[in-house]
């Protein structure tokens, strides 16, 4: 264990997702090796991230401003929306190239055990978003694992009340405990090109 603020830093670091105790040692020394504006380039990006990216106020994606780019696209179809757990899940879609519509981010997935129910995602906006827009199909594309499933069977049962809606999920080929974020384009592009009705 080291003294005052290189082993604070340390802790800090390890609290970060995916980032050990090895990892936030080798990074903590680092930041100490490192040249001063280096450090104070990562300290102004960190600052300018906390403070200048929102929550898209449309469909939850993080953005500069009140609503994303991709909300804004008019291009986009306003008719189709996908449902995913995480803003980097929509990256992932994105690089397929094969999705045209737009998105809704519910923030997390159902995790019972974790505290994470219905009401802290963002299930009522989208429930609001699909009674007042002309959406006609709501494809949903949760991480093929436990949590995942659950919220896709939830958002199955919170859907089927709207009539001439369609609800499809991702077609099988995703791994089953993966993360849309991982998976390559080739395999997403399929699941979304071959999405199965629910």
């Amino acid at each position: 264990m080291y003294e005052g603020p290189v082993q604070d830093l340390i802790d800090e670091l390890g609290r970060l997702p995916g980032i050990g105790p090895k990892s936030a040692q080798r990074i903590a020394f680092h930041l100490l090796a490192a040249e001063p504006a280096d450090v104070t380039r990562l300290q102004e990006v960190l600052q300018k991230v906390k403070e200048g990216v929102v929550f898209c106020d449309v469909c939850g994606n993080v953005s500069e401003e009140m609503t994303c780019r991709i909300c804004r696209d008019t291009r986009r179809d306003k008719t189709l929306v996908c449902v995913v757990e995480e803003p980097k899940d929509v990256l992932a879609i994105e690089r397929t190239r094969e999705f045209k519509g737009r998105y809704h981010v519910l923030g997390g997935a159902l995790d019972p055990l974790s505290g994470v129910g219905p009401d802290q995602l963002r299930v009522r906006e989208l429930l609001a978003r699909i009674g007042q827009d002309d959406i006609a199909e709501v494809i949903i594309a949760t991480d093929p694992n436990t949590e995942g499933e659950a919220t896709a069977t939830y958002l199955v049962r919170m859907l089927r009340d709207f009539p001439g809606l369609s609800v499809t999920r991702l077609a099988s080929g995703l791994p089953m405990g993966g993360d849309l974020e991982f998976a390559d384009e080739l395999t997403l592009g399929r699941a979304l090109s071959g999405r199965r009705a629910m």
